[in-house]
């Protein structure tokens, strides 16, 4: 009788532990030791370090496996890296690709049924993916055009003494480029066009204009690119005039335009062309407080980093996907889907405008470290 008790009891916790398991998978608890591959495109611009960082964190807060790989800015590298998740049995994959050339292991990622989350880079030419989250692009392009707008006094200005500026593009593989660029020209060629704002150098209407605006890109985003066209610039059609603005797509690329700046007679003492950027990297926030660079767009990443995830999750338990600070994009700018190929669907987080007198709120946010957030209050 005491075997049979016995038996009945071990049956009973081992019922039991099959049911918690039957439970928790029905939940989607079973999707918990899935690993998601994390691919960044390179590490010379900080905040990819800190995506990159970010994601695996979330991911793994919420009981995944993460791993996260830098492509460096080579294609083909981040291609051996993707093919590498795939063969350790990734379940999703958060990309943030260098160029279109990913397309062929999106694809195979499709073939082995494995989710892919496209991250603040739209995989252009590709049918093989659903997801994209990013911010509103287009609204940051119209905040840097805010920026120079504010920063030179444009509602007042005239044509018989207009302001000069200079246009600068992100890189032309990454297509946010052009919706940065878009952007900030849907609030400057009005003053361009009124003869109030004149451009020196190339000028693209908008970013359809191919031609020009491949002389203004920034190819994979490079400090180095940017700063030696700043020095060519200022040597040759700038020689004659003072520039008042710079439209600069990122911070890491604002600092080189201005290193650029410093070391011409013109700008010395302080007389600084008023620099666009972005990301609100700590080099450029503090260049903001002393009085250098003119604004940035903070875009929390850590946020973009935790809706992502969220997302991710959401796929791989199989609910329709409802994630808290983004909005899936409707009307015009579903197009911020658009791959050429498919409309996918785009989820957008709000960007902030960051001038010298709200720095503090980034700091706030604790996107900086106490050392460097010590400096900026």
């Amino acid at each position: 009788m005491k075997k049979i008790c016995a038996v009945l009891i071990v049956l009973l916790v081992a019922g039991s532990f099959a049911f918690a398991k039957s439970q928790q998978e029905a939940s989607g608890g079973g999707q918990s030791s899935s690993l998601i591959g994390i691919a960044m495109p390179e590490t010379h611009v900080l905040r990819w370090q800190k995506d990159g960082a970010s994601l695996k964190s979330a991911a793994e807060s919420r009981g995944y496996r993460a791993e996260v790989a830098y492509g460096d800015a080579d294609q083909t590298q981040q291609n051996r890296q993707i093919q590498g998740f795939l063969t350790q049995g990734a379940k999703l994959l958060v990309v943030g690709n260098v160029n279109d050339g990913v397309n062929s292991v999106i694809a195979d990622a499709a073939r082995d049924n494995v989710a892919v989350i496209a991250y603040d880079r739209l995989i252009m030419g590709s049918a093989d993916y659903d997801y994209y989250i990013t911010f509103d692009n287009f609204k940051v392009g119209q905040f840097q055009g805010q920026g120079i707008e504010q920063g030179l006094g444009l509602a007042s200005a005239t044509q018989a003494n207009p302001k000069y500026i200079t246009l600068f593009a992100g890189s032309p593989t990454d297509n946010n480029s052009k919706f940065f660029f878009d952007g900030a020209m849907s609030v400057l060629n009005p003053y361009i066009q009124s003869g109030v704002l004149k451009v020196v150098g190339p000028y693209p209407q908008t970013s359809a204009d191919n031609a020009n605006f491949q002389r203004i890109a920034t190819e994979n985003w490079q400090a180095p690119i940017a700063k030696t066209r700043m020095e060519n610039l200022l040597s040759n059609d700038a020689r004659s005039v003072v520039l008042d603005a710079v439209l600069a797509p990122n911070d890491t690329l604002a600092r080189a335009i201005i290193e650029a700046c410093l070391a011409d007679a013109k700008y010395a003492g302080g007389k600084l062309p008023v620099v666009t950027g972005q990301d609100a990297e700590f080099d450029s926030a503090l260049s903001i407080k002393n009085g250098q660079q003119y604004m940035t767009v903070f875009k929390d990443t850590a946020k973009l980093a935790e809706a992502a995830v969220i997302l991710a999750d959401q796929i791989l338990k199989g609910q329709t996907p409802n994630i808290p600070g983004a909005s899936l994009a409707s009307g015009n700018l579903t197009s911020i889907g658009d791959t050429g190929v498919k409309v996918v669907k785009a989820y957008l987080l709000e960007p902030v405008i960051i001038t010298r007198n709200n720095i503090s709120v980034p700091v706030n946010a604790g996107f900086y470290p106490d050392a460097e957030a010590s400096q900026l209050r």
